[in-house]
């Protein structure tokens, strides 16, 4: 016993010794230069971790949902009332689940879709990139069984499996949007939602009765005023324990070791020296600077439109666009890839001028061959600023768009959207987006745009004041 304490000893006082002749040679200013580098690269974990640890981890955090490997449906259209997401989503419901592939793989099964109705799973893993899709638009209408698998599972592929989908690391998440026809449709859209299961292998082998829920990760309980300072490289080394540093990163988290940044490894800015640990706080500064200012550029503005592209999607659509990646995640955690969904959005009218309903009406006209390109659906959803809100009204309208029922399109094929805060008649109401009485912005959603009209991205006509 005493030669294996002698050894861990030994070893411990090595590693300190190792990292203290490292930090010898850190200069503040190489240090800075590495924690902003390095504070970017983390940014979007530390966001992701932040809703996995509030969704899946912490029962008390007001956010909680479900725990891993359950899949939590909200089968509820969200309305003026709900003011805890700024922007929220009035055409589809969600579910979702939180994935802990260290034990076992897990299968998410779906039904077959029979009415034409949109759904798709986002699949995002701890780097926020999208690493697959089922749904509509990647495998179809028909029923289907996914099973993910994390990076050291090497077991047999069971029959029924329509796919298999490898992640690089432990933790995934499985982001659902099922499409709501209407108020008059919740009830066969939560019907359709009850075909959705997560099953672990054991159960879908039959070898076990019920799941296991399996414990929380040991990594830290979330903190943000500690993933906001030198403490982030303690999230980091432990997020980054779930799966192997892929090999094009390797050289980057060599230079990120200068600061203590290694998969797994303890971290403690007490036993560094304190002007590397200022330097690498003022690093972290100066990152938060770059995304901020990254999240202002994140795509060209066309027709007063807001237009954003390669922000999301795979790692290799996402490969060495680190502040962008960031950006995204600052500007909207878990975005879409364009081929799924694109999201154009404005606050401004064809004059240039903010949209404001106080002091004018509007009208968004489509020619026939302008309406937005959507192989599912598009709409266009009304928030109120600056709260950035669903807007009360008294037809209990608060988006408008292709699943908009009695929307009536003129002769040519043409369609004019009237946006104001009064009615406009019983003519004009089948086609009347009520608005804040003040500012407001307006957004565009298009489900599964066509893909030549991606490049280059389509913008939809400017607003115009009604005289």
């Amino acid at each position: 016993m005493k030669k294996y304490i002698i050894i861990f000893a030994t070893v411990v006082v090595s590693l300190f010794s190792s990292c203290s002749q490292q930090q010898k040679k850190l200069t503040p200013g190489k240090a800075r230069q590495i924690a902003e580098e390095a504070y970017i690269y983390a940014y979007p974990m530390l966001e992701h971790y932040k809703m996995m640890f509030a969704s899946a981890m912490y029962p008390e955090s007001g956010a909680y949902t479900a725990p891993f490997n359950v899949l939590a449906n909200n089968s509820r259209l969200n309305g003026p009332k709900d003011t805890i997401i700024v922007r929220p989503n009035n055409d589809t419901f969600y579910s979702s689940v939180f994935f802990d592939l260290s034990g076992q793989p897990q299968i998410l099964e779906v039904p077959a879709i029979t009415d034409g109705r949109y759904y798709s799973f986002q699949i995002i893993d701890m780097y926020t990139h999208n690493i697959d899709y089922v749904g509509t638009r990647k495998t179809g209408f028909d029923a289907g069984k996914y099973m993910f698998v994390g990076p050291n599972w090497n077991g047999e592929i069971p029959e029924g499996i329509n796919k298999v989908i490898h992640s690089e690391g432990n933790y995934l998440l499985a982001l659902g949007r099922t499409q709501v026809f209407g108020p008059d449709d919740v009830e066969n859209a939560q019907k359709l939602m009850t075909g959705y299961k997560v099953l672990s292998l054991n159960e879908y082998l039959g070898n076990v009765s019920a799941a296991v829920i399996p414990s929380n990760p040991e990594f830290p309980p979330y903190n943000p005023q500690k993933v906001a300072d030198a403490n982030f490289i303690t999230y980091l080394n432990a997020l980054m324990s779930q799966g192997p540093i892929h090999p094009d990163e390797k050289e980057m988290f060599g230079r990120f070791a200068k600061i203590g940044i290694e998969p797994g490894k303890l971290f403690d800015p007490e036993n560094m020296n304190p002007e590397i640990v200022d330097s690498i706080n003022e690093g972290i500064k100066s990152g938060m600077e770059k995304i901020k200012e990254e999240s202002m550029n994140m795509g060209e503005r066309k027709n007063g439109w807001q237009l954003i592209a390669d922000s999301f999607g795979t790692r290799e659509a996402m490969k060495g666009k680190y502040l962008r990646r960031a950006a995204a995640a600052y500007f909207g955690l878990w975005g879409n890839d364009l081929e799924e969904a694109f999201y154009p959005e404005t606050t401004f009218d064809a004059d240039g001028e903010e949209l404001d309903c106080s002091k004018h009406d509007y009208i968004l006209h489509f020619e026939a061959d302008e309406l937005p390109p959507a192989k599912a659906f598009w709409s266009m959803t009304m928030y109120k600023l600056p709260e950035q809100l669903l807007l009360d009204n008294e037809i209990n309208r608060y988006v408008i768009g292709s699943a908009t029922k009695g929307l009536k399109y003129n002769k040519d094929g043409s369609l004019d959207i009237y946006i104001q805060k009064e009615n406009p008649g019983t003519d004009k109401v089948s086609n009347w987006l009520p608005a804040n009485n003040g500012q407001f912005s307006l957004q565009s959603r298009i489900y599964w745009p066509e893909p030549d009209e991606l490049d280059p991205l389509y913008a939809p006509p400017a607003i115009k004041k009604i005289n």
